[in-house]
């Protein structure tokens, strides 16, 4: 259970990153794929910790 708990407040923050980075460090930036950029890095991280939560599930400890 804390495990789950921690990569989820990790998704959280990078869940709030893709929120607020686009609307603060790159609002001068005007073209499209600045704000896409960063929300596929930040996916792809998400996919990679959704990966670590269940990755040991359906295993018997």
């Amino acid at each position: 259970m804390k495990g789950e708990l921690k990569w989820g407040l990790m998704i959280l923050f990078f869940v709030l990153i893709a929120y607020i980075l686009p609307y603060t460090l790159l609002t001068n930036v005007t073209k499209w794929y600045g704000s896409f950029f960063v929300w596929i890095i930040l996916a792809v991280i998400v996919i990679g910790i959704n990966y670590f939560i269940t990755k040991d599930w359906g295993k018997e400890k």
